[in-house]
């Protein structure tokens, strides 16, 4: 499989409540801003936030799932930075966009340099990310 060098794809999603305090439960994250709506009211969030660990897989999902409906995808390295939190029941855009493509042919792959990013519905950066991935026809 060849990679588009300037390849840039996104999707859109909502996470609400239930999912976000689910998966944080499910993630061992018990801060109340994701379980807690009388909690989160009383914060300077005014309401319950979507935890970081959901949003990196999220975004990990999302580009695992884009390259293995083509190919072979194997994550190598991601890296992640919050800006603002994510509140519940809130459409954001996962994006991703193809910075590099390496041949790699003693590891039968591509070696693919990713920035990836979530914007709110307002068009605010909340999470950015850059990954490294290796993309081939097997491995």
């Amino acid at each position: 499989m060849r990679v588009d060098p300037t390849e840039k794809f996104s999707t859109t999603l909502r996470v609400g409540f239930a999912e976000a305090s689910a998966f944080a439960t499910m993630a061992g994250d018990k801060n109340p801003l994701h379980h807690d709506a009388a909690f989160a009211a009383a914060t300077r969030y005014k309401t319950p936030i979507v935890s970081g660990p959901q949003m990196a897989a999220q975004l990990m999902g999302f580009l695992a799932s884009h390259y293995a409906a083509k190919g072979a995808v194997i994550g190598h390295d991601i890296s992640f930075r919050f800006h603002v939190p994510i509140p519940v029941d809130q459409e954001i855009t996962l994006e991703w966009a193809v910075e590099t493509v390496t041949k790699a042919p003693h590891l039968k792959s591509d070696v693919v340099v990713l920035r990836g990013r979530i914007l709110m519905a307002d068009g605010k950066v909340a999470t950015t990310a850059k990954a490294r991935i290796l993309v081939g026809e097997t491995f």
